[in-house]
C-alpha cells in the first residue's frame, strides 16, 4: 500500500507516516513547503505524480482562536482544500482519510458523542471542520473522516509542552476545569488511523482516548507524571476569556461495532513524555 500524507511535516502528520511505515506501507511525506493544499493544480499535480492508494490529509488550519478573525482562510483550508485533495484522491482511485474535531459538537449533551449525534459547532474552528467533512464526503465516496479531541505530540506545540515550559519560569498555572474532553496522543492516534485505511470502513469515525478529563485535571497529571513542582489552580472558561467558544464536555465515544480504541489519555501522556526528548534528539541530529 502506498499513502500519500499531506502535512506530513506537522504533529500528526509525522506520527502518521511513522505509524504507516511500521504496518509496511510506503508512506510518502508531503510538507507545507512541498505542497499548499489551497493551490488546486498543484495538489492534482502532485497527488497524479504520487498515485497513492490513500491520501491521509493532515494539512488544516488548527488555530481556533484566529479562525474567529479569519473564518473565510479557515474554512478555505479546512473544506475548500480539504475537498480538492479528496477530489484529486478520487481521480487516482485513491481513498481519502480526513482527520476532524470534536468541535463539531456544542458540548450541550452532557455524556460522550457518538457518530450519529447532531453537529452544532459554537466556533468559527468547528464551523471550517464540519465544512470540510462534508466536503470531503462530497468529493470521494473512498473517505474516513475521524473525529478526535485535544491532541497532543512530540512533534508539535501542544497543551503538554505549553504546560512544561510555564513550569520553568510560573510556581503556579490556572487551567479551566470547566472544559471536559479526551486528551489524545497522536502516535496512538496516527495507529488507528494507519489501521483503519488498510480496510473500507468508510464514513465517520470516532477515535480519542479511553477515559476523560477536564484540562485542569490533564495539566495536574502532566506535572504528577513529569515530577514537576507547579501549582495547578483552577479557573473557568469565562475567567480565561478566549476569543473562540469551546465546548464545555466534547468527550467522544463510538458506536461502531468495529470501532478502534486507543489507549487512556494518563497511558498516552507516559508514552509521550517518553518520546519527547527522543524527538528533541532526532530533531537536533536532523
Amino acid at each position: 500500500m502506498k499513502v500519500l500524507v499531506t502535512g506530513g511535516g506537522g504533529m500528526l502528520g509525522r506520527d502518521v507516516v511513522r505509524a504507516c511505515e511500521r504496518r509496511g506501507a510506503e508512506a510518502v511525506a508531503i510538507t507545507h513547503p512541498d505542497l499548499d493544499i489551497t493551490d488546486g493544480p498543484a495538489v492534482d499535480e502532485t497527488v497524479g505524480r504520487h498515485r497513492p492508494d490513500v491520501v491521509v490529509n493532515c494539512a488544516a488550519w488548527t488555530d481556533v482562536d484566529g479562525a474567529e478573525d479569519h473564518e473565510a482562510e479557515a474554512t478555505r483550508v479546512n473544506s475548500e482544500a480539504a475537498g480538492v485533495v479528496a477530489a484529486a484522491a478520487a481521480e487516482v482511485g485513491a481513498g481519502i482519510l480526513h482527520p476532524s474535531s470534536d468541535y463539531v459538537f456544542d458540548g450541550a449533551k452532557g455524556s460522550p458523542y457518538v457518530e450519529s449525534d447532531p453537529t452544532a459547532p459554537r466556533s468559527a474552528y468547528g464551523r471550517s471542520k464540519l465544512a470540510g467533512e462534508t466536503s470531503v464526503a462530497v468529493a470521494n465516496p473512498k473517505h474516513f473522516v475521524v473525529r478526535s479531541s485535544w491532541l497532543f505530540g512530540a512533534a508539535g506545540r501542544n497543551f503538554v509542552e505549553t504546560m512544561l515550559q510555564l513550569a520553568t519560569r510560573e510556581s503556579e498555572v490556572l487551567v479551566v476545569a470547566d472544559q471536559v474532553g479526551c486528551p489524545t496522543y497522536t502516535a496512538h492516534l496516527a495507529g488507528a488511523i494507519a489501521r483503519l485505511i488498510e480496510g473500507e470502513a468508510y464514513g465517520v469515525h470516532h477515535v480519542a482516548a479511553s477515559g476523560s478529563c477536564s484540562w485542569f485535571e490533564f495539566a495536574q497529571e502532566i506535572f504528577d507524571q513529569s515530577g514537576v513542582e507547579c501549582r495547578v489552580m483552577a479557573g473557568t472558561t469565562e475567567m480565561l476569556a478566549r476569543k473562540a467558544p469551546r465546548p464545555p464536555y466534547s468527550v467522544l465515544a463510538s458506536e461502531r461495532p468495529d470501532a478502534i480504541r486507543l489507549p487512556s489519555w494518563r497511558e498516552g501522556l507516559s508514552e509521550y513524555l517518553v518520546e519527547r526528548p527522543r524527538e528533541r534528539d532526532r530533531e537536533a541530529a536532523a
